[in-house]
């Protein structure tokens, strides 16, 4: 039964994403989502600055009518200049890697929150290793071109899937970078109905005290809960679950240097829509970074995607209590 049911589910999420939802990819992090960065460590980091495993995958989708050839493009990919985090003077590398073909997301590995197994399934396009040369501080570098068909096809996901590893490798800095799924090699031009989305985020939060990051995880049908896990939060602010009706506080959020796990039981009404978790900065906490996942009540992953799919939800009306209990 429960097979039966999660098909019923992955069917009616697909005719959400193809038929009712039109996305234009944005910069990752989203001018949606509001945090500052991406981040990865080199694998000598100390996990207390936020990055439990040192590894990023994004995936990216592409609509099957998009017959132009896409590029990757990385703000600030060099180990070592401004926006970087120097913990003893600068000695990193990190290495970047786009993966398509077949079990490029499809693999159970390639979803999983730990890089593990063959987490690096798929065909490999191209990868690059970058340093402390100055010659990429607080500039673009584009992987590419690529034809959309390089990619995996996967219709209920929004088209040809491309996989973009982040990893950490020698040293001990933090690399903070931006991206953006572009129609151009030389500018940021979004694709329509394109999309990225990925399992685990790790992120750098603002700095200002006052402000608001997002992450928009979808609510599939069949959905009865969600456990939302933090590492490394730093007990700096709250943190706010909105959908459309539903805008509370989760009770707690201390967890430096370690992992915190609130569950949220879903109610009807806010199946098949979005849900925007909110991360609001009260503390004068300079640099940091968290990573974050959900899991559904089978502790499977639930996907985070950039342009949030139907829209940043509005928060419309009230339940009684007794239908929203955390």
């Amino acid at each position: 039964m429960k097979i039966k049911n999660n098909l019923k589910a992955i069917k009616l999420f697909t005719l959400v994403l193809i038929v009712n939802y039109k996305a234009v990819c944005q910069p990752i992090p989203s001018n949606d989502e509001k945090f500052t960065f991406l981040t990865t460590f080199s694998k000598d980091g100390d996990k207390k600055y936020g990055d439990d495993d040192n590894v990023q995958t994004i995936f990216f989708s592409i609509p099957e009518t998009n017959k132009d050839e896409v590029y990757i493009r990385v703000f600030d990919p060099e180990v070592g200049g401004q926006n970087d985090e120097d913990i003893r003077g600068f000695n990193s590398k990190t290495k970047f890697s786009v993966y398509g073909g077949k079990g490029a997301h499809s693999n159970k590995d390639a979803i999983a929150v730990d890089p593990k197994g063959n987490f690096k399934s798929g065909s490999l396009i191209v990868s690059k290793t970058f340093d402390s040369d100055a010659k990429y501080d607080n500039g673009w570098y584009t992987f590419g071109p690529f034809n959309p068909s390089q990619g995996e096809l996967q219709a209920e996901n929004g088209g040809y899937i491309f996989k973009f590893i982040i990893e950490g490798l020698d040293g001990d800095d933090g690399n903070l970078y931006k991206l953006f799924l572009s129609n151009s090699a030389e500018n940021n031009v979004p694709i329509e109905g394109g999309n990225s989305f990925c399992y685990e985020y790790t992120i750098r939060l603002p700095d200002k005290i006052g402000s608001v990051s997002h992450i928009y995880p979808f609510l599939p049908l069949n959905l009865k809960a969600v456990k939302i896990h933090i590492f490394d939060y730093d007990n700096e602010g709250s943190i706010r679950l909105v959908t459309i009706c539903r805008k509370g506080q989760v009770p707690k959020s201390e967890s430096e240097g370690a992992w915190f796990v609130e569950e949220v039981k879903i109610v009807q009404q806010e199946l098949n829509t979005t849900m925007d978790i909110q991360f609001i900065k009260k503390k004068s906490i300079k640099n940091n970074n968290i990573a974050v996942y959900i899991t559904n009540q089978y502790n499977k992953v639930i996907p985070f995607y950039s342009a949030p799919i139907g829209g940043v939800p509005k928060y419309k009306y009230r339940i009684e209590a007794n239908k929203i209990d955390n």
